[in-house]
């Protein structure tokens, strides 16, 4: 693996900013997009795009879009005993947040905090674990009152986000950190407008990053109702099924970005899906076809305004939405080889010939 492309991965999957509170990953995105892109422009949210102005006449408004967000949780309750009470912020599996290490950031700082568990030996002739509900899941920073977590800036509304270190695995084809989803996104949209700088488009391209998706895709309803583009693409990740070795699994490492087909909140307009096929085919680009549970911000921003033919290139990734995801480099550089092929077409006759047929 290249070890440019390793250490922006490093660098953006172990940043923390969870929804609603993404301002470390905004001045990241905006001081790393600011040389490739016109301008940089915000929408009231918090999502920050960069501009970059196409020549051509009429030409067409695309969007490239990830998301800053990552997983995590909120303080809800602080109790007597300095412990405090979480609800979470984007989608967990119970079962993975016991017995873990976060950061808890607050107005006065950033204190290390573990979630609790219940060790076995306080098990013992009792009936055994009950199922796991998050909200039965305290958080303990070592405060030994609600006073003293107080005088140490801790209110409602704090934020808790997962500490992890990226590594690379033994045989250097994979990668393992938290946040993937998106930070791979996020990732791709750098390495997208740093390769496109000096590159002359037939569109002007809207690139950059929403917030707050893992909550019901927010960020994307706002940013395409400012920047209202022609096309809309999300870059994000989603979950591979391939654990179990099956060649047939709906997400498998190694086997090419995945081009979602239908979710629960989109179908994908079939003009669309043809003219990705047909690219990614021409270039010998590797794809799967997705079908997925879960929603991305294309579901949001195909809806916007008059309408937004959306579509997805993604990621797989196994165990999203923890501390521990792992993930292909070789997926990621297929998704990024189909994004720049995908941009360097696109120009009015090609965006309205997917619009309108014609």
């Amino acid at each position: 693996m290249d070890d440019k492309l390793f250490q922006r991965i490093k660098y953006l999957t172990e940043i923390q900013s969870v929804s609603g509170a993404e301002e470390n990953m905004r001045q990241v995105m905006t001081k790393e997009m600011t040389p490739f892109v016109d301008k940089i422009e915000y929408d009231g949210l918090g999502g920050v795009f960069g501009i970059k102005k196409s020549q051509a006449e009429n030409a067409p408004r695309i969007m490239l879009a990830s998301h800053m967000d990552e997983v995590g949780f909120m303080v809800s309750q602080i109790q007597d005993n300095g412990l405090f009470r979480v609800v979470p912020l984007g989608g967990w599996n119970p079962y993975v947040v016991s017995a873990q290490r976060f950061t808890l950031q607050t107005k006065k700082g950033d204190y290390p905090v573990i979630s609790s568990s219940v060790p076995p030996h306080l098990l013992r002739g009792t009936s055994g674990q009950k199922a796991v509900d998050v909200a039965d899941i305290l958080f303990d920073a070592g405060f030994v009152s609600k006073e003293e977590a107080e005088s140490f800036g801790v209110r409602p509304g704090d934020t808790v986000v997962p500490e992890a270190e990226t590594i690379m695995t033994a045989n250097g084809k994979r990668v393992i950190s938290k946040a993937w989803d998106n930070r791979y996104g996020c990732t791709l949209v750098l390495d997208v407008l740093e390769e496109l700088a000096n590159t002359e488009l037939n569109n002007t391209l809207i690139a950059g990053a929403n917030v707050q998706e893992e909550v019901g895709l927010r960020g994307a309803k706002v940013s395409t109702t400012k920047f209202r583009p022609d096309l809309f693409f999300a870059v994000d990740c989603s979950p591979a099924g391939d654990m179990d070795g099956k060649k047939d699994a709906n997400g498998r490492l190694d086997d090419g970005f995945l081009l979602r087909i239908f979710d629960p909140g989109m179908i994908m307009l079939g003009r669309m899906r043809e003219f990705i096929i047909k690219t990614a085919e021409e270039n010998n680009i590797p794809y799967q076809s997705f079908v997925s549970k879960g929603g991305t911000d294309a579901g949001a921003a195909h809806m916007a305004n008059d309408g937004v033919p959306s579509a997805v290139i993604g990621v797989p990734g196994r165990y999203i939405h923890t501390h521990q995801t792992m993930f292909s480099i070789k997926d990621y550089e297929a998704a990024k080889e189909m994004v720049l092929k995908l941009l360097l077409k696109l120009d009015r006759q090609t965006v309205d010939e997917i619009i309108y047929g014609t």
